[in-house]
């Protein structure tokens, strides 16, 4: 597929999520360009560069300066904030995005940045308008922010894809494009080449190692030394998709082994060569140089990925963020480098998969951590993929890897008729990831707060409450699980779609995922089995008593989370087990004896 195609196939998947939604009794809005925002961004957090997304759009002026952002994405420890910027042509044919252009575009949404953190913009947006919110959080925690960044969002192409760095206040604030050239490249399962570093340009000069070839394995080895600062500005630049193959992720300084790595790096840097374990690294590629006495040195590193010293590489950037008397140029950490061979995905994979598990096997970690091959999802795409809808011509579908979706359309949808007859069987609504089934079903089993702390923990902690209590599902799951497991996923969906609306904006300005997820919790609280899901499943729908209903509860949890802690963001409040404690005790009105999907128990 040539990239005009994904552009064209990327569009004709626009217009169908839009025609869905009014179908869905969304109305004309949100605009084409806002659901363009919307793919993107998701497609951004699933790729992991940044963490769950919000549309939020607003512009504005300050004197004769535009400012404009279309959304943002702030880190769960308020650490890290991305802001996204649209570059919208909306034409049939891809269109050419000037680098000049492009860099116009991130300049509003850095003059956005600056003025929210002068706190002097207030004034200028109006009361009502969620992005309030964001203000207030970017001017109240900037001391905090170590990693800022300006996305441009376009589909169009741009030539770069990274642009000059800016300045606000003292912190630098990396500029990005993500145009349809690098979705495109993502899509065809390349997201781990933008994980490249050339060791020249980072340190200065090529890195000392012991490079051991072998023409018959499939992959060569290299034994080396990073340095810390190298290791922490990775960690910076690239966050945890350095570590997406590593079974764990950061489990906080107080551990004892994350302790002792911490101390040495305040009281022994010089040491930490010889007391630490090292890194395992796997990569997609690699060069190696003379230097100019003749030693051998890697230049260059692409698709890298930390599959053994996540706690390592985590303690190094947030001891050093945390403690600025921390000095990192006399750390050095041991390393092994796996450079993978030959061009079939699976067998790739595999092999790192495998490298993730013995890497690891020293420490108590399970091999069930690495979860896509775990009878729970390979359960749950086959009856995806078995199970049809009570129409007998649509379906769900079940993406237990990522980017499968776009897969089987690449692959079965090879003329523009066919491929619309795909997006009809398979809709984009109907597409659920690993993320979002763990993010349903652990809203109706009463976790809202683990919901809130965002796809990939809340997916941890679902898989390690799987690992502590398989009951928690069938053994094996069975077509009922799955058709109430749907029905469940109709619920919140339906909640989601009628906050959502313009209409609805005047009540609910922030945090829909949040009100969803909870009001889906209070549902399963107040009815639990008294609710019919095989109904909604039969229907695929919810009827209007009930949706009147769920509306009333949502009303509810909005006045709940502005009760409970005014003013601030809904997302950081929903995080909160007590949260969940308080919003159960709170009053939310009787369902009406009509409601037809209640049994009569």
């Amino acid at each position: 597929m040539s990239l005009d195609d994904f552009h064209r196939n990327f569009r004709s998947d626009l217009q169908t999520i839009i025609a869905e939604r009014v179908e869905a009794g969304e109305g004309p809005f949100p605009s084409d360009e806002l659901v363009f925002a919307e793919m993107v961004m998701e497609h951004v957090e699933e790729t992991g560069i940044c963490e769950a997304p919000t549309v939020c759009h607003w512009s504005g002026k300050v004197g004769n300066a535009k400012l404009r952002i279309t959304g943002y994405a702030l880190s769960s420890d308020e650490t890290a904030l991305d802001l996204f910027v649209t570059h919208y042509f909306g034409t049939e044919e891809l269109s050419d995005l000037r680098d000049s252009d492009a860099t116009a575009t991130a300049s509003e949404g850095v003059r956005f940045l600056f003025r929210a953190a002068s706190g002097n913009l207030d004034a200028k947006i109006d009361p009502t308008h969620p992005v309030r919110d964001l203000v207030a959080t970017i001017r109240s925690h900037w001391g905090d922010i170590d990693r800022l960044r300006v996305f441009v969002i376009t589909d169009g192409r741009t030539k770069n894809k990274r642009f000059s760095n800016k300045e606000v206040h003292q912190k630098i604030v990396a500029v990005e494009a993500m145009d349809m050239e690098r979705l495109f490249r993502h899509t065809e399962g390349k997201p781990r080449d933008e994980l490249a570093v050339s060791l020249v340009q980072s340190i200065g000069r090529l890195l000392p190692c012991v490079h051991v070839p072998d023409p018959d394995a499939d992959y060569e080895y290299v034994l080396t030394a990073i340095p810390g600062q190298l290791i922490r500005d990775l960690y910076l630049r690239f966050g945890t998709r350095l570590l997406e193959a590593n079974v764990r992720t950061f489990l906080g300084a107080k551990r004892a082994v994350n302790k002792g790595i911490v101390e040495t790096l305040r009281k022994e840097p010089e040491h930490f060569l010889a007391f630490n374990n090292g890194l395992v690294l796997v990569c997609d590629e690699a060069s190696f140089e003379r230097t100019d006495e003749g030693s051998l040195g890697l230049a260059f590193i692409k698709g890298l990925q930390i599959v053994n010293g996540g706690q390592t590489t985590s303690s190094i950037y947030f001891a050093s963020r945390d403690d600025r008397t921390i000095d990192l140029s006399h750390v050095m950490v041991p390393a092994k480098i796996i450079i993978l061979k030959g061009s079939q995905d699976e067998a790739r994979e595999s092999l790192i998969s495998n490298v993730s598990r013995y890497a690891n096997s020293q420490n108590a970690v399970k091999v069930s951590d690495l979860s896509a091959n775990r009878p729970f999802h390979v359960q749950l795409e086959k009856l995806a993929n078995d199970i049809w809808c009570p129409d007998g011509v649509t379906r769900w579908f079940y993406e237990r890897a990522a980017g499968a979706y776009n897969v089987m359309l690449l692959r079965e949808g090879t003329t523009p008729a066919k491929r619309r007859k795909l997006q009809t069987m398979v809709g984009p609504r109907r597409k659920l990831t690993k993320n979002d089934v763990v993010k349903y079903h652990e809203a109706w089993r009463g976790k809202p707060y683990n919901v809130a702390l965002g796809g990939e923990k809340n997916f941890a902690a679902f898989m390690a409450a799987l690992d502590d209590d398989p009951s928690i599902v069938p053994n094996p799951l069975d077509a009922r699980w799955y058709r109430t497991m749907i029905a469940k996923v109709i619920l919140f969906k339906a909640i989601e779609s009628m906050i959502k609306t313009k209409d609805a904006k005047a009540i609910f300005r922030q945090g829909y995922v949040n009100i969803a997820t909870y009001v889906v919790a209070i549902v399963a609280d107040r009815l639990g089995d008294k609710l019919d899901l095989e109904q909604i499943w039969r229907n695929q729908t919810i009827s209007t008593s009930l949706r009147n209903l769920l509306w009333d509860w949502a009303i509810i949890v909005n006045a709940e989370f502005n009760r409970i802690a005014p003013g601030q963001q809904f997302s950081e409040v929903a995080k909160r087990a007590d949260t969940w404690a308080k919003m159960r005790n709170a009053e939310f009105s009787r369902p009406p004896s009509y409601l037809q999907e209640l049994r009569s128990l």
